[in-house]
């Protein structure tokens, strides 16, 4: 029988050291690609309007679903309009559920404009993702799901019931959707909790979250006046009325920018307004009648209200400043899209707490810590998702994205979102779910859903 010296065992025990390290490494980056690979398939999914693919994408979260022994349901509301709800039963089925929302549409992308093509979902040297939807937001549908595929590998064991929810229409408005199912006996059914939804990219190490969002106001202008030869100089004609009204609309945009760039408030504490669209002119086969001032003109206005602003003074201010009819002016608000509250049912501003009355930001605050993130200051989303329909309902929604370090690309050219964030997202969600799942504070007679 061969003797080892203590050289030759410390040589064995080196090599055996190596080789387990090897191929665990090997393990980890063949895991790693599969996840990749994963998100890819979703993104070159067609879901962008105006003919969203919602059968090929219904069928592969439900392919997935499978594969991680969830219960699925589909529901159509509107019929051609699915919502897949996917259940992870919890070991303390009476406690309020985590719902983990999340949108299966996008916007369209000119394909000319992108430097890889926006349905590829192609990786670059870099590791940056290419595709619609890499941030807006088919990440996080997909970290949810390799979260929860990671948690149950552990043989973690939620004790409230986890609902991953995808549903349509959200990039246009979210009416047969969101809305329509938070007011649903299938959404009742749920006996949700809290609610995450979407948020936004950061471009700092900070991650952002969001309680609140301003609500769109979509506004049509119009105003009218006698047709006039074009080089005739008269007051109250159509387009002059129309570009006094576009002047005080530009002089209050500028208003609540200047506090933007002042550092005096974030994007989404002011009104913010931007023209969408201007109408008038008489065409003509070679373009328009240049010599001929038109009896007609309109433009429409996007505006986002934040919770926190004075409503009934804006309205005064489009009546009485911006469309006046001693101008022969009039004005229709949410011609595209319902003109949404920024209150409740109770008349208070449909927030969602940051404080000590509500646990579940707190938990979410030490589940990013917890999985090495940094958390931002809490901040009124920019824009609109289809959280502000759960909160109208009475429930906590946090609007959030684990992106750190991204440049916020949703709805623009060459969207894309770094590998590595998209792997550290993940990781960040393992956390939030862990802690969401796992907390058992018991309903106190009179307290509300937020401090659940």
């Amino acid at each position: 029988m061969m003797k080892l010296n203590r050289g030759s065992i410390f040589l064995i025990a080196f090599l055996l050291s190596t080789l387990t390290s090897l191929q665990s490494s090997s393990s980890s980056s063949s895991e790693e690609s599969n996840i990749i690979s994963r998100f890819q398939q979703y993104l070159q999914i067609k879901t962008n309007h105006p003919t969203p693919n919602y059968t090929q994408s219904s069928q592969f979260l439900i392919s997935l679903s499978k594969s991680l022994s969830l219960e699925s349901q589909t529901i159509e509301l509107v019929p051609g309009k699915p919502i897949i709800i996917l259940k992870w039963a919890g070991t303390s089925p009476e406690l309020p559920s985590i719902m983990l929302y999340s949108h299966t549409d996008v916007v369209p992308a000119e394909h000319d404009k992108w430097v890889h093509h926006p349905f590829k979902a192609h990786v670059d040297d870099e590791g940056r993702i290419y595709a619609r939807g890499s941030q807006d937001m088919k990440c996080v549908s997909m970290q949810y799901l390799e979260a929860v595929r990671i948690l149950k590998s552990w043989d973690f064991q939620p004790k409230r019931t986890v609902y991953l929810v995808f549903a349509p229409d959200e990039e246009i408005g979210g009416h047969d959707g969101a809305e329509k199912f938070s007011l649903s006996k299938d959404f009742q059914d749920l006996n949700v909790g809290i609610v995450l939804d979407e948020g936004l990219a950061s471009p700092d190490e900070h991650y952002r979250a969001f309680y609140a969002e301003r609500s769109p106001w979509w506004l049509v202008i119009k105003a009218v006046g006698a047709p006039g030869h074009g080089s005739k100089l008269y007051d109250n004609s159509a387009m002059e009325n129309l570009l006094k009204s576009i002047e005080s609309i530009r002089r209050f945009r500028a208003s609540q920018f200047d506090l933007i760039k002042a550092g005096l408030k974030a994007e989404g504490d002011v009104v913010s307004i931007n023209m969408a669209f201007l109408k008038a002119g008489t065409p003509s086969p070679t373009g328009f009648v240049m010599n001929l001032q038109p009896s007609e003109a309109e433009a429409g206005f996007d505006i986002r209200v934040p919770p926190t602003a004075d409503a009934e003074s804006l309205e005064r201010r489009i009546a009485e400043e911006w469309a006046p009819s001693c101008r022969n002016m009039s004005f229709r608000l949410g011609q595209f899209k319902q003109k949404l509250s920024v209150l409740d049912a109770s008349g208070k501003p449909v927030i969602t707490k940051t404080d000590s009355s509500n646990p579940w930001w707190a938990l979410l605050e030490n589940a990013v810590q917890e999985s090495g993130g940094k958390l931002g200051k809490p901040e009124i989303f920019p824009a609109s998702t289809d959280a502000r329909y759960f909160r109208r309902v009475g429930l906590p929604a946090i609007g959030f994205s684990p992106m750190a370090n991204t440049p916020i690309l949703l709805h623009d050219h060459n969207e894309y979102l770094h590998k590595d964030e998209y792997l550290k997202g993940i990781k960040v969600y393992e956390s939030i779910i862990k802690a969401y799942a796992s907390f058992d504070e018991r309903v106190k007679d009179g307290t509300s859903k937020d401090e659940l």
